[in-house]
């Protein structure tokens, strides 16, 4: 009875949490609307996009930024700026030519107001993101290995507690199933990805600093994730793996087409893993974005207290729905990305000693 109570304090704590997360940072979006926003008609696409997107400075709330480092790389004049976003110019629709400077902030970005080419390598919030994740990854999984250490064979206690059986069940139920007696050489990259990957998704759901960054929801983060699974399937394929692609089992009339469609397969996995987690966690979020922006619409068409009431009244409780599932989400993007990593290395591996005298 006495762990019952626990188990449901623990829940009504987390659940008050929750809530009290998903009302702060609807204050501070709707503090923005009202910031951004003096039309009798509202646009929820501006509000949205910049959420999603990347940017050379961390919004807060209403006009509140936090700068981020700037790195440019002038292709056209072959020179170098380096600064804090707070140090350039906030460019206006208005604008004349003459009272712009060399670079500016466009949509919370640095753009040339002399139409020069740029290479950014900045640290934007993607990549400040990135950091944070990294760092939470180094002392999460250092934490948990010193614990390893100390508690040697007896029960695993603490953050240990958590994370361990979820190393167990990706070793045993993913890892190994698919990739054999080869495993132990891939286990290492197979769980970092999968944690970097569920790291990521998770921080993007808190709508505080730091969270809320959509990096898993950034095609170029998608993009490397599936070149690294491209080229470690492909490094690592044993000879029966390219046997199948150039030498396929069927006639030979038949070649000049399977050959071509094998081809177009290498490549066609790995992409379908970046489109795949690129577009489930860019749709969540958008999904909780423009529920929210329902408030305003409502509120705005209305332009009364009746109209914002009715947008809250449909818009809140789906978002909190919304947003429980894409908890879940986060999780199954990782473990479907890490999934079909090992999948493909395991058929990249494996190898056919009965096929030999087959034809």
């Amino acid at each position: 009875m006495l762990s019952t109570f626990y188990i449901n304090s623990r829940q009504t704590r987390f659940s008050i949490l929750f809530v009290l997360v998903f009302f702060i940072s609807f204050s501070a979006f709707s503090e923005e609307v009202e910031h951004s926003e003096n039309n009798t008609k509202y646009d929820p696409k501006p509000a949205i996009m910049e959420h999603i997107a990347d940017a050379n400075e961390w919004h807060i709330m209403g006009h509140t930024h936090i700068p981020l480092p700037v790195i440019l790389y002038d292709i056209t004049t072959g020179g170098w700026t380096f600064g804090m976003s707070s140090d350039f110019p906030i460019v206006e629709e208005n604008a004349t030519e003459e009272s712009l400077s060399e670079y500016g902030m466009k949509e919370g970005r640095i753009v040339s107001l002399k139409d020069h080419q740029l290479l950014d390598l900045s640290i934007t919030k993607n990549v400040f993101a990135l950091l944070v994740s990294a760092a939470l990854l180094l002392i999460v999984f250092l934490t948990v290995a010193k614990a390893c250490k100390t508690n040697k064979g007896k029960a695993p206690k603490g953050i240990q507690n958590l994370i361990e059986p979820i190393i167990i069940f990706m070793k045993e139920e993913v890892i190994e199933p698919n990739l054999g007696k080869e495993s132990a050489r891939f286990v290492p990259y197979l769980l970092t990805l999968f944690f970097f990957i569920l790291f990521n998704n998770l921080l993007g759901l808190v709508p505080l600093f730091p969270g809320g960054a959509n990096v898993t929801g950034n095609i170029a983060i998608t993009f490397v994730l599936a070149i690294f699974t491209l080229f470690l399937t492909n490094i690592n394929a044993k000879k029966d793996y390219w046997k199948h692609i150039f030498i396929p089992p069927a006639p030979v009339w038949l070649w000049p087409i399977l050959i071509p469609i094998e081809l177009i397969g290498v490549i066609s996995k790995p992409f379908a893993l970046m489109i795949r987690l690129f577009a489930n966690i860019s749709a969540g979020h958008i999904i909780v974005l423009s529920l929210t922006c329902l408030i305003f619409v409502f509120g705005k068409a209305g332009m009364s207290l009746s109209g914002s009431a009715i947008g809250s009244a449909i818009a809140i409780p789906f978002v909190l729905f919304i947003s429980i599932i894409e908890i879940l989400v986060a999780f199954l993007q990782a473990f479907i990305f890490t999934m079909l990593t090992a999948v493909f290395l395991g058929l990249a591996l494996e190898e056919h000693h009965h096929e030999e005298h087959a034809h």
